[in-house]
């Protein structure tokens, strides 16, 4: 049977989600508990791919095994062997070609900025004291809207098929005196949240225009994009299936 895990995690002492060897990793980290309580080897699939430092508030994984009697009681024991940075919240049986990465429809993002020192979030949020038009980087973000093509947004000399990505949402929001954005898209590409926030930033300054963003998207070009903002104030914050 395969199950779907709902979990979520705090990035700051990870390598990111994905397995490596020398490194901590979320993914690894549940392989070895999970494997412990189950007594066989288990090889969890991530809805996606987060770098080191990133945040997840709500992450799905899949894994096989037969029947499991009691998934609450296993969310217990679970929690219980798991580090305090990593919380499961439940256990999903779907049907055995259920694919956590594959599946998703649709993924949310989240990026905070503080901009007045925070002794008690400065881990989850990046400090930004520059004043920010709010309102010139929402006009840029809507830009987004016109493009599917988003190599300029992407890690260089990444393996992937493709840089189109369709994007559902992207929007800053003053909450306070943080400063929140949100985006979701069917995919994203690797470091991708980061660069625009950074480019999105960079206008927001005055640095650009919202014509420069344009063309910074229309060029494919990582060089002309902005710088990628601190990991540590990203956030996994959704991912939709159309079975859940």
């Amino acid at each position: 049977m395969r199950y779907f895990i709902e979990f979520a995690y705090n990035g700051k002492n990870y390598c990111g989600w994905q397995y490596q060897p020398h490194s901590p990793s979320v993914q690894e980290t549940l392989n070895k508990a999970l494997s412990l309580l189950l007594r066989k080897q288990i090889d969890v699939v991530g809805a996606g791919r987060t770098d080191a430092g990133v945040h997840a508030r709500q992450m799905f994984a899949h894994f096989d095994h037969e029947e499991i009697a009691n998934t609450d009681i296993l969310v217990q024991k679970l929690n219980s062997f798991l580090p305090k940075d990593i919380v499961v919240y439940r256990f999903i049986p779907l049907h055995n070609d259920a694919h956590a990465r594959f599946d998703a429809i649709r993924r949310t993002y989240e990026y905070h900025i503080h901009s007045f020192k925070d002794a008690f979030d400065h881990e989850g949020s990046w400090y930004h004291f520059h004043h920010l038009d709010v309102d010139r980087m929402n006009e840029a973000a809507q830009v987004l809207f016109d493009y599917i093509d988003f190599k300029c947004f992407s890690k260089t000399h990444t393996d992937v098929k493709t840089f189109n990505c369709r994007i559902m949402e992207a929007k800053w929001e003053q909450q306070g005196t943080k400063l929140v954005f949100t985006v979701s898209a069917d995919r994203f590409l690797r470091n991708m949240v980061r660069a625009i926030v950074g480019t999105l930033v960079n206008v927001g300054l005055g640095k650009i225009s919202t014509d420069d963003f344009r063309k910074i998207i229309e060029s494919r070009d990582r060089n002309l994009a902005g710088f990628s903002v601190p990991a540590h104030g990203l956030y996994l914050t959704r991912v939709i299936y159309p079975y859940l």
